[in-house]
């Protein structure tokens, strides 16, 4: 890879690979000053960061909390070339026992896990714009604290808690739109139907045992599972706009045809779903979703959102 160093052999094991030596080797400060951009730009639902000493300030904090953290990378979904840049969609299974204070309260000792989605865009060994989504759902369910009551707990302290919407968001180096996969494209499809109310392509296109994973921790297998959580998310905001930022799709050895698509929701919350009685809040979703195909249709999904972003715009609203 051209402008990389030769000690990745290609770039999903770039991305793992300096993901690993930061987090779990600890090489937090020469890691990140090699792999991050001094003006790296990283979005997350609640947080926005510029600069490589941000970026390793966070990742200290996490580790505070979280010091036994490991990152189980399950697919880079990745297109682009190492002269122009590439742009990874990273899907990471994270192990971790809460053992330290920080943003999700006093540690509990609970032992963790919990998805997480990140698309990275690298060129000449360096990441420089950044949209990353845990599952921070998974992890207030798993130590006992429901996600409406964090959100009200955060406004409390600070009723001007950051959450990131389209208008504080700023252009980075990364403007791109994807590649022309035809899987990507499928999958662009599928989703632009369902956030038309077209739920049928559930049914038509997912497997019959179609493995999901969504926000929340929430696992199932089937298409119910998946036409649940889909109906759940439009129902709470039937009105909002639906925009595909970012589309992958890719076929390679060994790997069944897959796709990765980032995406939002920005609107009202409108209407009776996955977040109950509807107070007319502006809201911004920030959602990334990975698709994998096989003979039956759509067989794996992931779709990540952060819950508490989502209640802090709607409680923000409502007081």
């Amino acid at each position: 890879m051209k402008g990389f160093s030769n000690k990745f052999k290609d770039f999903p094991d770039y991305i793992i690979g300096i993901t690993k030596e930061i987090w779990e080797d600890r090489g937090i400060g020469p890691a990140l000053v090699d792999y991050y951009h001094k003006d790296v730009i990283v979005r997350m639902p609640a947080a926005f960061s510029r600069g490589e000493p941000a970026t390793t300030a966070s990742t200290m904090s996490t580790l505070v909390q979280f010091p036994d953290r490991v990152l189980l990378g399950q697919d880079v979904i990745w297109s682009g070339t190492p002269e122009d840049g590439m742009l990874s969609s990273h899907r990471i299974l994270s192990h971790a026992t809460h053992l330290g204070d920080g943003p999700f309260g006093p540690p509990t000792g609970k032992k963790l896990s919990y998805l997480i989605l990140a698309d990275c865009y690298a060129k000449d060994n360096q990441i420089s714009d950044e949209w990353l989504i845990r599952d921070n759902g998974a992890i207030f369910r798993q130590i006992g604290v429901d996600p409406k009551d964090w959100a009200a707990e955060q406004l409390a302290a600070n009723p001007d808690t950051f959450v990131m919407t389209p208008d504080n968001d700023v252009v980075g180096p990364y403007t791109g739109r994807g590649n022309d996969n035809e899987w990507g494209a499928k999958f662009q499809d599928a989703l632009t139907r369902i956030m038309a109310a077209d739920l049928t392509v559930v049914q038509n296109d997912w497997d019959r045992a179609v493995s999901v994973d969504y926000a929340g921790g929430v696992h199932g297998d089937g298409r119910d599972a998946a036409d649940a959580f889909w109906m759940g998310l439009r129902a709470s905001f039937p009105s909002a706009k639906f925009e595909v930022h970012h589309v992958i799709g890719r076929e390679d050895a060994l790997m069944p045809p897959r796709a990765a698509v980032r995406w939002s929701l920005t609107g009202k919350h409108d209407g009776w779903g996955a977040f109950g009685r509807p107070t007319g809040a502006d809201v911004h979703v920030m959602g990334i979703s990975h698709a994998e195909y096989g003979p039956w249709g759509l067989r794996r999904e992931c779709t990540l959102y952060d819950e508490g972003a989502i209640w802090l715009q709607i409680l923000k609203h409502t007081g």
